[in-house]
């Protein structure tokens, strides 16, 4: 058996084709123009080429977290406008204007001091419900404040809020969305760019898009409700690295937590914790569903806990060799099930692959 070295133990595959299909779907919904968000490194799955991907759609921009983010994008040629959408600290004025990144702006002090120093395009949060981050819609002398600031602020090119539950309680997300439209209202203008619309916001139409969507696990392939099924992006993938026959009441793992009812086949897969599959196991949390694991057209169940650096699957009648090729997501598992079996989201899931494990970009489309 001969593989590349990229696929010699675990990888991901991540199908650019359906990145660009699930944007295209959202911007048909919405009628309106794209800040894909790509923080996170692309939420795990390469920030320069997922972007590179999804230029010929001419998005607005891209959302990022950070200015070393921004950087990033900006060293690999990407010119079209990038967003932080973290607060700014005064600290980072200087980050921000030297790789012409637009900052997020919060509360007063902040705004005052970037209006002082540059010109430059910026956008202000407005907190309607996340309590996160933002000037607080109902906080009558923050926002009077802002409003005297951006009276003759050139830079000030948005405004935008966050939705906290759009995809599991679309009232809430009507909600915020009337508490944004009040404070427009309370501020001097209208600036050209009002945003709110995160992935299950955009899902639900043009009711939200106004002028930009920020969608982001939806691209990636993670459900955002609503009804409407992503085309999947990413697989994860492993080698069996090791089969072996154990007996009824044979343990496997740390903390023998599991043992076999009995006689049957486990397969041991070259990818752990420190890859980004998730420790927990029934046993830590058994009200999850069994988490389950794609090798030769069959599921195999994870049984004991999952190591740093391998799983063990048990594969009972089923046909397991080394080098064989297991899918952890992104066959007939699906993401999004996956991290439910871990007892997590698929934000996690794709956020926390490691980096030791290869990103190979393709388009099946």
């Amino acid at each position: 058996m001969t593989f590349t070295p990229d696929t010699a133990r675990a990888w991901v595959d991540v199908d650019l084709g359906a990145l660009a299909a699930n944007a295209r779907t959202l911007a048909g919904l919405t009628g309106t123009r794209l800040l894909p968000m790509v923080k996170a490194n692309g939420y795990g799955l390469g920030a320069v080429a997922l972007v590179r991907a999804l230029e010929p759609l001419e998005p607005w921009g891209y959302g990022v977290a950070s200015t070393d983010e921004g950087a990033v994008l900006r060293r690999a040629g990407i010119s079209r406008p990038i967003l932080a959408v973290s607060p700014l600290l005064p600290a980072a004025i200087d980050m921000h204007l030297a790789d012409d990144i637009r900052p997020t702006i919060g509360d007063p002090a902040s705004l005052d001091l970037w209006c002082r120093r540059t010109d430059r395009p910026f956008h202000v949060e407005i907190d309607t419900g996340m309590g996160r981050a933002g000037i607080c819609w109902h906080d009558a002398a923050a926002l009077t404040a802002a409003a005297a600031l951006l009276h003759e602020a050139p830079g000030w090119e948005g405004i935008f809020t966050h939705f906290h539950s759009a995809d599991a309680d679309p009232g809430s997300a009507t909600t915020q969305w009337d508490r944004l439209q009040g404070v427009l209202t309370a501020l001097p203008r209208r600036p050209p760019l009002v945003h709110a619309a995160n992935s299950a916001g955009a899902l639900q139409g043009r009711r939200f898009a106004a002028d930009l969507i920020r969608p982001g696990i939806f691209l990636y392939g993670g459900g955002a409700g609503h009804g409407i099924v992503p085309v999947p992006v990413a697989a994860l993938r492993a080698r069996v690295l090791a089969v072996r026959q154990v007996r009824a009441s044979d343990t496997v793992s740390y903390g023998a937590t599991w043992r076999a009812p009995g006689p049957t086949t486990i397969a041991t897969v070259g990818l752990g914790y420190a890859d980004g599959f998730p420790r927990s196991t029934r046993e830590d949390a058994p009200r999850v569903p069994a988490r389950r694991i794609e090798l030769n057209g069959r599921l195999a169940q994870v049984v004991g806990r999952v190591t740093m650096d391998m799983t063990m699957i048990d594969v009972g009648e089923g046909q397991a060799l080394p080098g064989d090729v297991a899918t952890v997501y992104g066959g007939r598992v699906s993401l999004d099930q996956q991290a439910a079996a871990a007892g997590t989201i698929a934000y996690e899931m794709l956020t926390g692959l490691g980096a030791r494990v290869p990103r190979r970009y393709g388009d099946r489309s």
